[in-house]
C-alpha cells in the first residue's frame, strides 16, 4: 500500500510539478527577465571612495564607528549621529519629521548603501559621503557644532587625537576648523561606506530566475511575482527605481507639497545645488583627496536651473518596508499609502517642468495589494 502512495505520488509530481515549473518559467517574458536581472547582483562591487583617503581604511572604519555615536560632537554634547540614524530602525528614526532637537523640515534618511550614491541629502546638498556628514554637525538645526569645540574635543581626547595624527599625517593642532571638520568627516564617511544592506527576498528570487532554479523560483510569493510584473510593466516604477540600488540617484518633482509651513517653501534641489556649489566641502574643492581624478567632473556640470524647484532625491527602495514613513517630508505613513499616491497622482500639481514619465495609474485594488507585496520583499 504504501510503495503504491509513493508511486501515486511521484506521479503527481512528474504531471503537476512539470505544470508548476512551466507556469514559473513563462510568467515573466524574457524581455521582463532582462529588466529583472539588471536589478542584481546584490550587492555591487564596493569601490574606495577616491576623494577620501582613509576610504576602507580599517583603522578609519573602526574610529569612524566610534564617532558616529560620540554626543561631544554636537553642541550640548547630548546628540550623536546614532540618535536620528538608528541602527535598529535601519538608521532611520522612524518619525516622519523629528522635533528632537530642533524644528527639522525633511524626513530623516536612511544610512545603508549610500556608496553607490552620487549625491546626498533629498537636495543634493553634498557631492561626497563625507560632505555629507559634515552638514548635520554644522547645522543650527540639529548639532549646533562649533570650531572651538571640536579643538576642545582633540585637546581632551589625546588618543582621538593620536589615531588622527596618525591615519592622515598631520598635527591637528595645525590644521584649520574646516580642514578639521574634513577630518571628522571622512572618518563618519568610512564607517558609513560599510553599511550594507543583506540579501533580500527579491534578491533570492532573483538569483533562483537567473539560475532557472525553479524551486527557487516558486518560493517566491505569487503576489510578489504578480507586484513585480507590475513594477516594471503597467506602473513603470523601474524608469527612475532601476538597478541593483533601486533608484537613479537622481531628483524628481513628483508632485508632493513643498510647503513647510505657511510662507516657508522647501525649493528642493533648487536649494540643494545652490548649496552644493557655495560649500568649501564640494568636490571642486581643495579637500577632495582625488585632485587629479575624476571625481570632481560630475559637480563640474552641475547647473542651476528652474526646473530643479520642487525637485526632490529619488530614494532607493531597499529595504523601504522598514524605512517609514516615506516622501521628502515623512507625509507618507505606509507602503499601501505611497502606492496609493502613484495610483491616484494629481497630475496637475506637477509644476511645469514636472516628471513628464508620471501618470495616473488607476491601478485595481489587487494590483495595489500586489506592488506592496513585491515592495515588502526588497
Amino acid at each position: 500500500m504504501n510503495t503504491l502512495a509513493l508511486r501515486l505520488f511521484a506521479i503527481w509530481l512528474v504531471v503537476f510539478g512539470s505544470v508548476g515549473i512551466s507556469l514559473a518559467s513563462e510568467f515573466f517574458s524574457e524581455a521582463e527577465k532582462t529588466i529583472i536581472q539588471s536589478f542584481g547582483p546584490w550587492p555591487p562591487p564596493l569601490i574606495a571612495d577616491p576623494s577620501n583617503s582613509v576610504s576602507q581604511n580599517s583603522e578609519a572604519i573602526s574610529l569612524g564607528k566610534k564617532l558616529f555615536s560620540e554626543r561631544r560632537l554636537s553642541l550640548g554634547r547630548d546628540l550623536a549621529c546614532s540618535d536620528c540614524h538608528a541602527p535598529d530602525q535601519f538608521f532611520t528614526d522612524g518619525t516622519a519629521l523629528n522635533s528632537a532637537h530642533g524644528r527639522a523640515t525633511r524626513n530623516t534618511p536612511g544610512l545603508l548603501n549610500l556608496r553607490w550614491s552620487s549625491w546626498f541629502g533629498w537636495g543634493g546638498a553634498a557631492d561626497s559621503l563625507w560632505a555629507q556628514s559634515i552638514r548635520p554637525l554644522l547645522s543650527k538645526e540639529e548639532m549646533k557644532f562649533t570650531g572651538k569645540k571640536l579643538r576642545e574635543l582633540f585637546s581632551e581626547d589625546i588618543a582621538l587625537t593620536q589615531k588622527v595624527q596618525e591615519l592622515f599625517e598631520i598635527s591637528v593642532v595645525d590644521q584649520s576648523d574646516e580642514a578639521l571638520f574634513v577630518i571628522v568627516g571622512k572618518l563618519l564617511a568610512a564607517y558609513e561606506e560599510t553599511l550594507i544592506s543583506g540579501l533580500s527576498e527579491f534578491d533570492r528570487f532573483n538569483v533562483a530566475l537567473s539560475a532557472s532554479d525553479n524551486i527557487g523560483i516558486e518560493s517566491y510569493l505569487a503576489t510578489a511575482k504578480r507586484g513585480l510584473k507590475i513594477f516594471i510593466g503597467k506602473g513603470r516604477c523601474n524608469l527612475c527605481h532601476f538597478g541593483p540600488t533601486f533608484t537613479n540617484g537622481e531628483f524628481g518633482d513628483i508632485g508632493v507639497t513643498q510647503f513647510i509651513t505657511k510662507g516657508r517653501i522647501d525649493k528642493g534641489r533648487y536649494q540643494g545645488i545652490k548649496a552644493l556649489q557655495s560649500s568649501p566641502f564640494n568636490l571642486l574643492g581643495e579637500y577632495n583627496d582625488d585632485q587629479q581624478g575624476t571625481s570632481r567632473v560630475r559637480t563640474e556640470h552641475v547647473t542651476l536651473q528652474h526646473r530643479n524647484w520642487g525637485e526632490f532625491k529619488i530614494p532607493s527602495l531597499r529595504n523601504a518596508v522598514k524605512t517609514a514613513p516615506y516622501m521628502h517630508n515623512g507625509s507618507i505613513e505606509t507602503l499601501a499609502g505611497v502606492v496609493e499616491f502613484y495610483s491616484n497622482l494629481d497630475e496637475e500639481r506637477l509644476h511645469i517642468r514636472g516628471e513628464k514619465i508620471l501618470r495616473t495609474l488607476n491601478l485595481t485594488p489587487q494590483e495595489k495589494k500586489d506592488l506592496v507585496a513585491f515592495l515588502r520583499t526588497l
